[in-house]
């Protein structure tokens, strides 16, 4: 799987090694085992999906991440990509929106030993108590870069998000410079599941 990363384009040795350490059979179910290190997504329940390697892949790249690195990452899911994170020796923080997904993948990630911080809540408002963070990312389609994400985000940080209303979105880079400038760049078109927002969500 990672030489298939390789010939698409990821170039980041750091990437390559952090896909290759995390075994990706882990957070599929048994249907879907003889498949998992297919370039390809699937459903992981709540109706949510694991992210094809090619995608977790380009958005660790377009990171950036640096050892020591204070990451938020938005939308747990299986925590495929929190652990893909984990390998660089940043402090992960990710937020998870489906309760049912939440409690399944904070023990998962406990029993695997992959030392990260979760919380349950609504992924538009990020994780406040712990901001600034270096890096955000998100690992669903938004309609619309959340503001309380930008105020989160550390001057010098960099935050990935894939943007857009429907089935598609442009992968969506913001980096904040000093004195909160914010710079914006487009990337590539991908799909994504919808980023959840509960309008009546209980702090």
């Amino acid at each position: 799987m990672v030489e298939e990363l390789r010939t698409l384009g990821i170039s980041d040795e750091q990437v390559l090694t952090a896909i290759g350490n995390v075994p990706r059979h882990w957070f599929l179910d048994n249907a879907f085992l003889e498949y998992a290190y297919q370039n390809k997504a699937f459903p992981i329940g709540s109706g949510q999906t694991i992210s094809h390697p090619y995608t977790v892949a380009y958005q660790s790249q377009a990171l950036e991440i640096k050892k020591g690195d204070k990451v938020l990452e938005v939308g747990t899911g299986c925590g495929y990509q929190t652990s893909v994170l984990a390998q660089f020796g940043a402090k992960i923080f990710s937020i998870e929106r489906q309760h049912s997904l939440f409690v399944k993948t904070k023990k998962f990630l406990d029993e695997a030993n992959v030392h990260v911080k979760l919380f349950y809540g609504d992924g538009y408002q990020g994780v406040p108590t712990f901001a600034p963070y270096n890096k955000i990312i998100v690992t669903a389609g938004a309609p619309y870069i959340p503001d309380a994400l930008i105020s989160q985000l550390a001057e010098g940080g960099r935050l990935v998000i894939p943007v857009g209303e429907g089935e598609k979105h442009i992968m969506t880079i913001v980096d904040k410079h000093k004195g909160g400038e914010l710079k914006k760049y487009e990337l590539g078109e991908f799909s994504f599941v919808p980023l959840l927002e509960d309008k009546n969500w209980n702090h």
